[in-house]
């Protein structure tokens, strides 16, 4: 009897230590990891204050 699940267990670790595609997995979460990060990047930069303070260094640039 032990014999018999013998390949049905060889089977399942082959597919388990099968990574193909897991680099591609990766990627697209550093993608969807990266354009969460844009997204809260435009939010704070489109808010009033953080505005206003980035022209104010500008203008602080810009006038000697």
């Amino acid at each position: 009897m032990a014999g018999a699940h013998r390949p049905r267990t060889r089977r399942l670790r082959e597919r388990i230590a099968d990574d193909r595609g897991s680099a591609t997995a990766e990627y697209a979460v550093v993608i969807l990891a990266a354009v969460a990060f844009a997204g809260v990047l435009v939010a704070v930069m489109r808010s009033g204050e953080v505005q206003q303070i980035l022209t104010d260094l500008v203008r602080g640039a810009l006038v000697p």
